[in-house]
C-alpha cells in the first residue's frame, strides 16, 4: 500500500461540529475539504445516520438544528460575507435568513424555535481612512485593522424576510450569545472595562431580548471565555489567570462557583488548531471535553455532585465537536489513522468515517524523556518501524506554547509522514508549558521561555542518538509560532542541527510586544520583566545554521516583522538563509489558508531539510 505524499493533500476532508438532532435519530455536520482548482477551502453540510451513506445537504459550515429538528440554520457566504440560511428538511430550498452589512456569526435558536440569535459585526468600513486608535485592541489576526467594527448580540425571526433587530452597542465586542430557557434574554460573554485592553477582562452579562442595557453578572476574578445556558443553570468557562487552565463555573446567587472535576486538567471548549467541544447537559449530568497527555478526551460529571468526573471517550483520539440529545451523544474524533470520524453513542462503528482510503499512515509512538532536571517530559516518535540503524531527524516544535502534540493523523503537518517515508525520524515533543500535563507543567515556563525548556528538546535528541535511532550529523529542528521562536532559540544554543525552518517565528520580544495583536498580553503576562533574555534575537550572533524562514504576510499575532530581523540578521552574518512570505496569508494560514500555501510550506521544509541535511534535494 502506498504512503501518504504532499498531493493527497487533496483528498483529506475533515469532519468537525457534529450537531445532534434533537430526536438523536441524524447527525449534521461541518466537512471540510482543501480544493486545487480553485485554490480554496469548501465547507459543506452533510447529514449521517444509523444504516444510511453520509449525503451532503448544502453549502456553508455552522448547522444547527431547530427545536423541533424540521429546519437547519447555518452559515453560507452571500457577497463574500456570511449569512445565516435556513434549510427545510422536508425537501424545500434554502433560503437566505439575515442581510448583515458585515456578516452573521452562529446561528444561536430560541427554545420555541420562533427566533435565532446571532453575534454579528457592525461599523463603517473605509478601506483609505486613518485609523485612530486609543486601545491596544485595535487589530486582530485574521480579521486585520478593526477600523472601528465591533461585534454585537442581534435577533431575528426564523422566516425569510424579516429584519434583525440589535441587541447590543457600543465599543466592545460580544461574545455567542445563549438563550435563557423561558427564551427571554440571552447571556453572552464580553469585555466592557475601560482598560480591558490591559488585562483582557471579560465578565458576562444578560440582555432582554425585548431591549434594554446589559445587565453584567460577574466580576474581575475570572476572565470568562464562553457562557452556555444549560437547562435553568448559567455554565460558564473562564480562568483564574491569563496563563493557566480553563476552567467551568456555575453562577450562583453569590457570584462564580467553581466545579471541580477532580481532574487536573485544562477544559477545552474548542477552537482553531484546540480541539474540543462546547460543554453540554444530558440528564443531570454534564459534558466536557479536556486535556490529557495531548490528546483531548471527553468527561462526564454530575452537576449536583462534582469532583466525579468519568472518562466517556479516552485514548489515543483528539475530539472536535460534541452534542447530546435525546440521551444519546455525537462526536468527532481524529486518530492515528483518520482525521477525523463522527460517532454516534449507541453504534458499534462510526456513522461517517473519513479516512485516506488506499494510503498506509505511519503511526506516532509514545516515549517518556528525561530532561537535565529530572523533569519527565513525553514524545512521539515517528519512523518507518522497519529501518534499521541510526536516521536523519528532524526535531518539531509545536506553537502555544500552550499547545500539544497528540497521536493522531495531522492534516496540516504532512511533511511529517512524507519525511518517515523517505527515511527520517521525526520528534515531537510535549515540553514544560504544554497542555494536558498537569497545571504545573502548563505554568513551568512562565517568564522563562527558552530558558526554562531548552533540556526538555536537547536531552530527548541525546537518549535517540544514544540508541541508535538518531544520527548525531544529520539533525534538523523546526516548528510554528512558539515553535518558530525555539527553533530560532535553539539555533543559538546550540550547533548540532543542520538545518533550521522557523514558520511564523516570534524573534525579538521585545518589538514584539508593540506589534502583535497580543503582544502586550504576551510579554507581560507570559514573559515576564526581561524579554531581552528570553529573546533569540538577544544572541542572533551566534547562529550558524542554515535557515529557512517561512511566514504570513498578513501574520498580526507573530508579525511578519519577526521574521525579517531574523533574515537580516543571518543574511548580514553570512549564514545560507532564505525568508518565503504567504501573500494575504494570517497566522493561522498553515490550518485554513489557501490549500495552494499550504502544500508550498509542506515542500519547502522537506526541500530546505534534504537540501542541508542529507544532501538529497527531493
Amino acid at each position: 500500500m502506498p504512503r501518504l505524499s504532499l498531493d493527497d493533500l487533496f483528498r483529506i476532508t475533515v469532519p468537525s461540529d457534529p450537531q445532534l438532532r434533537p430526536d438523536g435519530s441524524a447527525v449534521a455536520y461541518t466537512l471540510t475539504a482543501s480544493c486545487k482548482e480553485p485554490d480554496e477551502n469548501r465547507t459543506e453540510i452533510w447529514l449521517a445516520a444509523p444504516g444510511a451513506e453520509p449525503r451532503r445537504l448544502a453549502e456553508g459550515s455552522g448547522a444547527r438544528w431547530s427545536p423541533d429538528g424540521r429546519a437547519l440554520a447555518y452559515l453560507k457566504p452571500v457577497d463574500g460575507v456570511p449569512q445565516i440560511h435556513l434549510l427545510p428538511m422536508d425537501g424545500g430550498e434554502p433560503a437566505v435568513l439575515t442581510a448583515a452589512p458585515l456578516g452573521a456569526g452562529a446561528p444561536v435558536w430560541s427554545p420555541d424555535g420562533a427566533l435565532i440569535a446571532y453575534a454579528g459585526a457592525h461599523g463603517e468600513v473605509e478601506p483609505h481612512a486613518p485609523v485612530v486608535t486609543d486601545r491596544l485592541d485595535y487589530k486582530a489576526d485574521g480579521a486585520g485593522l478593526l477600523r472601528g467594527v465591533t461585534t454585537h448580540v442581534h435577533v431575528i425571526q426564523a422566516v425569510p424576510g424579516q429584519e434583525a433587530v440589535r441587541l447590543t452597542e457600543g465599543d466592545f465586542h460580544a461574545g455567542q450569545p445563549t438563550w435563557s430557557p423561558d427564551g427571554r434574554q440571552l447571556a453572552f460573554t464580553a469585555g466592557m472595562e475601560p482598560d480591558g485592553d490591559l488585562n483582557h477582562s471579560s465578565s458576562v452579562y444578560t440582555v432582554e431580548v425585548t431591549g434594554g442595557e446589559p445587565k453584567r453578572l460577574t466580576g474581575t476574578d475570572v476572565v470568562c471565555t464562553g457562557v452556555w445556558w444549560l437547562g435553568e443553570r448559567l455554565v460558564v468557562a473562564g480562568l483564574l489567570s491569563l496563563v493557566g487552565h480553563t476552567r467551568l463555573f456555575t453562577l450562583e446567587p453569590d457570584g462564580l462557583v467553581e466545579l471541580e472535576t477532580g481532574l487536573d486538567r485544562n477544559v477545552m471548549t474548542g477552537g482553531p488548531g484546540y480541539p474540543g467541544a462546547a460543554p453540554q447537559l444530558r440528564g443531570d449530568d454534564l459534558l466536557f471535553a479536556a486535556r490529557d497527555a495531548g490528546c483531548t478526551h471527553l468527561y462526564s460529571m454530575p452537576l449536583a455532585r462534582p469532583g466525579a468526573a468519568a472518562k466517556l471517550v479516552g485514548g489515543d483520539v483528539s475530539i472536535a465537536g460534541m452534542t447530546t440529545a435525546a440521551g444519546r451523544i455525537t462526536y468527532v474524533a481524529s486518530t492515528a489513522h483518520t482525521a477525523g470520524d463522527v460517532h454516534l453513542t449507541g453504534e458499534q462503528a462510526p456513522i461517517a468515517a473519513y479516512g485516506l482510503d488506499g494510503v498506509e499512515l505511519y503511526v506516532p509512538r509514545r516515549r517518556m524523556f528525561t530532561a537535565p532536571d529530572g523533569t519527565r517530559v513525553e514524545g512521539f516518535v515517528l519512523r518507518d518501524e522497519t529501518l534499521e540503524g541510526p536516521s536523519p531527524l528532524v526535531l518539531d516544535v509545536h506553537g502555544g506554547p500552550h499547545n500539544a502534540w497528540a497521536p493522531v493523523f495531522d492534516g496540516a503537518h504532512l511533511y511529517h509522514q512524507v519525511l518517515a517515508a523517505r527515511g527520517w525520524t521525526v520528534l515531537t515533543i510535549n515540553p514544560r508549558a504544554s497542555d494536558g500535563y498537569g497545571e504545573a507543567f502548563y505554568t513551568a515556563a512562565v517568564g522563562a521561555w527558552g530558558l526554562a525548556d531548552t533540556g526538555d528538546f536537547l536531552a530527548p535528541l541525546d537518549e535517540l542518538v544514544a540508541e541508535g535511532v538518531a544520527d548525531p550529523d544529520r539533525l534538523a529542528v523546526t516548528g510554528y509560532s512558539y515553535g518558530g521562536y525555539m527553533t530560532c532559540w535553539l539555533s543559538t544554543r546550540t550547533g548540532r542541527f543542520k538545518a533550521a525552518v522557523p514558520g511564523g517565528a516570534v524573534t525579538d520580544l521585545t518589538s514584539m510586544s508593540g506589534t502583535s495583536d497580543m503582544g502586550y498580553l504576551l510579554t507581560k503576562f507570559e514573559c515576564g520583566d526581561d524579554v531581552v533574555a528570553q529573546s533569540p534575537f538577544t544572541h542572533v550572533a551566534d547562529v550558524r545554521t542554515p535557515t529557512l524562514l517561512l511566514h504570513g504576510e498578513n501574520d498580526d499575532r507573530c508579525p511578519v516583522s519577526q521574521a525579517e530581523q531574523w533574515f537580516a540578521a543571518l543574511r548580514e552574518q553570512g549564514v545560507p538563509v532564505r525568508l518565503v512570505r504567504y501573500p494575504g496569508a494570517s497566522h493561522l494560514f498553515l490550518l485554513n489558508g489557501r490549500p495552494a500555501h499550504r502544500l508550498d510550506y509542506n515542500e519547502r521544509i522537506i526541500t530546505w531539510l534534504e537540501q542541508w541535511v542529507t544532501g538529497s534535494p527531493s
